[in-house]
């Protein structure tokens, strides 16, 4: 399973690096395979796991804003693995080129 989510704390200081950045620790110490973008992060696992660390998140989050809002969606395909990073190969193999200017 692939999840891709975003989480916004609600009624905080307009600076969010520092909340952000205190899920970081989370999404590693669940071992999940991840990539983080500019606006979501993407996990790849087992579906307990994946819903688990998601959780694990958004409760984070709530210790540090009143409000939280969570945006998830999943990509579960039967049998499907490594697929975090192959989607991308399998786009930039069509172009014949790195698709991502990072």
């Amino acid at each position: 399973m692939l999840a891709s989510f975003s989480i916004a704390p609600i009624g905080t200081d307009a600076e969010l690096k520092e909340k952000i950045a205190g899920l970081v620790p989370i999404i590693e110490a669940s071992g999940l395979d991840y990539a983080m973008g500019a606006m979501q992060t993407t996990v790849e696992g087992d579906e307990e796991k994946v819903i688990e660390v998601i959780m694990k998140c958004h409760r984070y989050m709530k210790t540090v804003a009143p409000r939280v809002s969570t945006h998830i969606a999943i990509d579960d395909r039967e049998g499907a693995t490594g697929r975090l990073r192959g989607k991308v190969r399998d786009v930039e193999a069509i172009h014949g080129r790195k698709v991502s200017r990072e």
